[in-house]
C-alpha cells in the first residue's frame, strides 16, 4: 500500500499497489487510522510520514518505507 499525495502515489497503483491518496496531514492520520490489519507495508510519501510523525512507533503497526524526497 502507498500513502501520500496523487503525484507522487500515483505510478505505485500502475505496479498493482493499492494507493491512498491523502494530500493533507488530517487526511493522511484518517487513512492511516483506517488501515485494515491485514496491511504488512505501507510506503509514505515524505510528507505523509511527516504528517503520521517521526519516528513512527515500532512493533506498532504495519512496516513502513519513506520514499526519497
Amino acid at each position: 500500500m502507498a500513502l501520500g499525495e496523487r503525484t507522487r502515489v500515483a505510478g505505485w497503483a500502475l505496479a498493482g499497489v493499492t494507493a491512498l491518496v491523502a494530500e493533507q496531514p488530517e487526511a493522511v492520520r484518517r487513512a492511516w487510522a483506517d488501515l485494515p490489519e491485514d496491511v504488512e507495508l505501507v510506503i509514505l510519501t515524505p510528507a505523509a510520514a511527516q504528517a503520521l510523525g517521526s519516528p513512527l512507533p515500532e512493533g506498532v503497526g504495519p512496516l513502513t518505507a519513506v520514499m526519497a524526497p
